[in-house]
């Protein structure tokens, strides 16, 4: 049961009420600006910007650590109070953890020493897993104590990677930034099979909740974790029959879990269609890398980014749009326009996987869509976020 000072509670300004609010907010105006740049620096219109450890070295670490970080601890700010029935993190607490994100983000762009631009980077996470962690085990929540478990693994890949980056050693960056990606697919997968299927009941109107699967999601969560600690050591950067099998295994599961989650009228419910797409793309990003490690295709590139823009993505957009509608009090119901931000996400994904292959357009296209997405989204919900609930409850 949560115990809130309503008063207290109601005067905090809106934004720092709940941690949703600020971390959707700016992980989302993030996307837009982290892919933008992104994209102007590979075609050129960039020429005098050198983040420290050079452009990739930025990409490739902002992704899973700015982007997907900031929406992760958005939602799990917000889920812990219902884990929990305590009070979420708001006011000034939820003001200095977010200012440390927002700090490692300005030091890429800051003239510092790599030292001092390593510290920035490594505190957010340690420091979310602690918050967490602590409200957790006051009422010794051990069901989520797998979610702490992950961040800590993060905030080591990202130790890895960082350490790359102060030695100016490739092979770190890209085992800490893959690991760290195959970490969040680890943590889309526990999150996913919790809320997708009971987002799908309710939004269908089902009347029986599915069929629990509960050595399902177990193994799919562990054989996930496997996964990212292949990508973490290296091992996965060469062709081996034996991580193919693994990536096998993975898609299969997740394919057992859509089977079990699908219902024919999901595709009337854009909040729904949303998920379950996002999710499939978990599976084809797990079935693209045992197709690598098989030689069966010739580079995991593919792979990569199907999970990093049409899992990754798609799962964030879908439900920051859901999520945000629940928490300011509104009904389930998202703007029209968010049909489009949802098909221009699938856009991306496909222009990133199938066409850049073919053609540098396809990576235009994808940059293009994947941005318009993320300012579908700021159009239409900033204000949600920025502004009260409109039932008048704190939160």
């Amino acid at each position: 049961m949560q115990v809130l000072d309503r008063s207290k509670a109601l005067a905090i300004p809106p934004i720092w009420r709940l941690g949703f609010r600020p971390f959707f907010l700016s992980g989302a105006a993030f996307a837009i600006l982290a892919i933008g740049l992104w994209a102007a620096f590979l075609y050129g219109l960039l020429p005098g910007w050198h983040p420290l450890g050079g452009s990739l070295a930025w990409h490739r670490h902002e992704m899973p650590f700015g982007f997907a970080t900031a929406i992760i601890a958005g939602f799990l700010l917000t889920a812990v109070q219902s884990w929990t029935g305590q009070p979420g993190l708001s006011g000034r607490p939820l003001v200095l953890l977010f200012l440390v994100w927002l700090a490692a983000r300005i030091a890429w762009f800051l003239p510092l020493p790599v030292a001092l631009l390593v510290a920035t980077q490594a505190a957010f996470l340690p420091l979310l897993a602690a918050v967490l962690g602590m409200q957790l085990w006051r009422v010794r929540q051990r069901r989520n104590y797998p979610v702490v478990a992950v961040l800590l693994l993060m905030a080591a890949c990202q130790l890895l990677a960082l350490f790359g980056l102060a030695w100016a050693d490739d092979t770190l960056q890209r085992q800490g930034a893959l690991g760290a990606l195959w970490l969040v697919a680890a943590l889309l997968s526990l999150i996913g099979g919790r809320v997708i299927p009971f987002f799908t009941q309710r939004g269908v109107g089902r009347p029986d909740p599915f069929p629990p699967q509960p050595w399902l999601d177990w193994l799919t969560f562990g054989c996930s974790l496997c996964i990212a600690g292949v990508a973490a050591a290296g091992i996965g950067f060469q062709p081996s029959l034996l991580v193919a099998l693994l990536f096998l295994l993975a898609t299969m599961l997740h394919g057992e879990r859509l089977l079990l989650w699908h219902d024919r009228r999901i595709w009337q419910v854009p909040l729904l269609w949303s998920l379950h797409l996002a999710y499939a793309w978990l599976m084809l990003a797990t079935l693209g890398m045992a197709l690598w490690h098989a030689g069966l295709i010739s580079q995991s590139s593919s792979a990569t980014h199907a999970l990093a823009v049409g899992a990754m993505g798609g799962l964030i957009l879908a439900m920051i749009a859901r999520v945000s509608l629940g928490h300011t009090g509104r009904p389930l119901s998202p703007p029209a326009a968010m049909v489009w931000a949802f098909v221009l996400l699938q856009l991306a994904a496909l222009s990133r996987v199938l066409l850049t292959a073919f053609s540098t357009f396809g990576l235009w296209l994808s940059a293009l869509a994947w941005i318009a997405a993320f300012l579908l989204f700021l159009r239409y919900y900033a204000p949600m976020l920025w502004k009260a609930r409109v039932d008048g409850h704190p939160g």
